[in-house]
């Protein structure tokens, strides 16, 4: 089946910085564009490191104990003036950098942002180079898919294309997201894999399985008294 790809969903323009751009800078450009994170670059655009809000504030935390500062300011901008300019990007970033390709499947980062607990994946050229950004806000995009896509893909990809079945062998409903299968098939096996391809589906929250079996291929052990030859009769 196919899944929709980091490429599908990343955004191409990313906000970055330089190994060498001072702590000050990467914090106005957080707050400017209102995020908590960007990629760090060499001189040839390939990604080096990640810094976040919260590698700004462990840096800033072990500079010096915090002050008071505006109430809407953001937490590090209350000392960043006093070190900020001398301190870089390449000093408080996250490295290595975890990044993904734009041909790896969507599910895939979703894992290895899980795996690795990040909330977003500079998205990389054979080279390393920058290409895009892909977070968990884009991912989440693949549960907001209209249930009449779900379900043609679900017909077409797993019903006809995977499974060698005719469109109508199985009826299929989607609810926001939750697939329901009703029908009849040769066997059991047939159910356990049609259940399976259509919870790996991008896009599918659960599936609930109401189909039943035309044969159960399952071996069954003869009756005991036929087992010991015995007839019942003395």
């Amino acid at each position: 089946m196919k899944h929709i790809k980091v490429g599908d969903l990343m955004t191409d323009e990313v906000v970055s910085v330089l190994s060498v751009t001072s702590f000050k800078e990467v914090a106005k450009l957080l707050a400017q564009h209102n995020i908590s994170g960007l990629p760090v670059l060499d001189e040839e655009d390939r990604v080096v490191g990640v810094v976040s809000e919260s590698d700004l504030l462990s840096r800033q935390a072990e500079e010096r104990p915090m002050r008071g500062g505006a109430p809407d300011a953001a937490p590090w901008t209350t000392t960043v003036s006093s070190f900020g300019a001398e301190v870089t990007a390449a000093e408080v970033m996250s490295t290595p950098a975890v990044t993904v390709h734009a041909e790896e499947t969507a599910p895939d980062a979703a894992r290895l942002m899980a795996r690795r607990g990040v909330e977003r994946l500079p998205v990389v050229d054979d080279e390393d180079r920058l290409v895009g950004i892909v977070t968990r806000r884009d991912l989440l995009r693949l549960f907001l898919r209209p249930d009449a896509e779900i379900r043609r893909r679900i017909i077409e990809d797993v019903v006809v294309g995977t499974m060698g079945l005719g469109a109508e062998a199985v009826a299929v409903h989607v609810i926001d997201g939750v697939v329901t299968l009703e029908g009849r098939l040769e066997n059991r096996r047939q159910i356990a894999i049609m259940t399976r391809l259509a919870e790996q589906l991008d896009g599918v929250v659960a599936v609930i399985d109401h189909v039943t079996a035309h044969a159960d291929y399952r071996i069954s052990a003869p009756p005991q008294s036929a087992a010991h030859g015995l007839s019942g009769e003395p």
